[in-house]
């Protein structure tokens, strides 16, 4: 893959038209007129973060991403223990595209006057289609992501030009979203938590490093475009979402946050597009999926190749080039993860919120222990040629406590996370401690009873 086909891959982790569609209403819930301030302030925060992973990407130039890179910097049994925190994690966002896909499709259906479905057969259908696609070379899901990325952004482009050419909502065009003053008028906390919640899906980059020309320039170049294109995508769809309903932008975020961008665009542009929105944010989770699933199979795969799985899953298909064991495997699991949650909640009602939720949480710990280990690392191994105080102190450090600060909002907030009354839900963080707890005890075991294994844990800890 060049840069492109790599951006286009992780983007569609971010699913930008449901973003725009589902996210950004909350984010104007709690963050008032200044919610499109707080998108920009998380854009330069996450490129803060970006010049640390790139950094480190380049000195260890291994496949493994979060898994080699905290091997590296922090040691090999809290990299394991990463290593298996974001499989489950990605296992659970690839749950939670599923169950989204299979609720909104059964809606959608009934909203159009069709027969009532049940969210779990469009689930399955979509799991399918996922699963097929992932098994074939890299490139064959590029090209799908490539046409469903195209459409989001026309969609979400549409609306925003829609807005500039009508001269902005009742009020016209203001500049307070953009004051830094508005944010403090809301809850800073919860809106800085939703905005980064959204960026999710460009720190997946270094995982596909084998499968791109000219990793050192691709993989740096792809991250960064990522991260200022979907920062700018939100920061315009934001300010003109909110322009588009002046001063009633709040109240119509509260109210009824799920309509407030159909209803919109089906005002400004034309009936039509308000149907056809909950259409593409059916293909933008589909995209979505796609992307997580092609994430879990190459950690399942590196994991395999350390043998820290079973070598089974460490098969290159000889054909066509991808992991295809490991994304098999990865298919398997996850549909032995959603029988018994869907066997046990048939409704689906709020299921998908918690394992979006629950993932989210999972990868900014890991995040932010990526930054902690880029610190670590320079400081034991010394600045290299061409770095600099800032990418290798600075910039981490400022990402560091940006990303710490966002676990505790969302451990402090997790009701608003995943859904339930405060505290209801705090069990499920369980998920994510026991799977980290159980890969640093797995790498203690290789430690005493198989060095040899041990030793080669992370493949870049030299």
């Amino acid at each position: 893959m060049g840069v492109g086909s790599l951006m286009l891959t992780v983007l569609a982790f971010s699913a930008p038209i449901a973003v725009v569609a589902g996210f950004i209403p909350f984010t104007i819930t709690y963050g008032g007129q200044g919610a499109t301030f707080a998108f920009i302030l998380t854009t330069v925060l996450l490129l803060l973060f970006a010049v640390g992973y790139v950094t480190m990407a380049k000195r260890i130039p291994k496949p493994g991403s979060f898994y080699a890179f905290i091997s590296a910097g922090v040691g090999k049994v809290t990299g394991l223990g990463s290593a298996f925190l974001a499989v489950v994690s990605y296992l659970l966002m690839l749950g939670g595209c599923f169950v989204f896909i299979g609720l909104t499709a059964s809606e959608l259906i009934s909203s159009m006057h069709g027969p009532e479905t049940p969210w779990w057969l469009w689930g399955v259908i979509s799991w399918v289609l996922v699963s097929v696609l992932c098994y074939f070379h890299i490139e064959v899901s590029a090209k799908v992501l490539s046409v469903a990325m195209v459409l989001e952004v026309t969609i979400a482009m549409i609306f925003n030009v829609a807005v500039v050419l009508h001269g902005g909502g009742p009020d016209g065009f203001s500049a307070t979203p953009l004051n830094p003053a508005a944010l403090g008028d809301g809850d800073v906390g919860v809106t800085m938590l939703f905005a980064i919640m959204v960026f999710l899906g460009f720190e997946a980059t270094a995982v596909f490093r084998d499968e791109v020309r000219s990793p050192n320039k691709t993989v740096p170049r792809a991250t960064y475009g990522a991260v200022l294109f979907v920062g700018t995508l939100y920061t315009v769809s934001c300010y003109l979402l909110t322009t588009a309903y002046g001063s009633g932008a709040v109240d119509a975020a509260t109210n009824d946050p799920k309509m407030m961008f159909p209803a919109a665009i089906g005002q400004f542009v034309a009936p039509f597009f308000t149907q056809l929105t909950f259409m593409m944010i059916i293909t933008s989770e589909f995209a979505a999926a796609i992307s997580v699933h092609n994430v879990v199979a190459r950690y399942v795969y590196n994991l395999g190749c350390d043998r820290a799985l079973p070598t089974f899953v460490a098969q290159v298909h000889p054909r066509h080039g991808s992991p295809a064991r490991a994304s098999t495997v990865a298919a398997v699991v996850i549909a032995l993860i959603l029988l018994p949650l869907g066997l046990a909640n048939p409704s689906g009602e709020g299921l998908d919120a918690q394992l979006f939720g629950l993932a989210t949480v999972g990868i900014l710990v890991l995040m932010a222990s990526v930054s902690v280990s880029v610190i670590v690392w320079f400081a034991r191994k010394g600045i290299r040629p061409g770095d600099n105080r800032f990418k290798c102190f600075v910039a981490p450090a400022v990402a560091t406590v940006a990303l710490g600060a966002t676990v505790v909002l969302a451990v402090w907030h997790f009701d608003l996370v995943v859904g339930g009354a405060p505290g209801q839900n705090l069990v499920l963080l369980t998920v994510l401690a026991v799977s980290a707890l159980v890969g640093a005890g797995f790498a203690l075991y290789l430690r005493s009873a198989r060095p040899r294994v041990y030793a080669g844990l992370g493949r870049a800890s030299d």
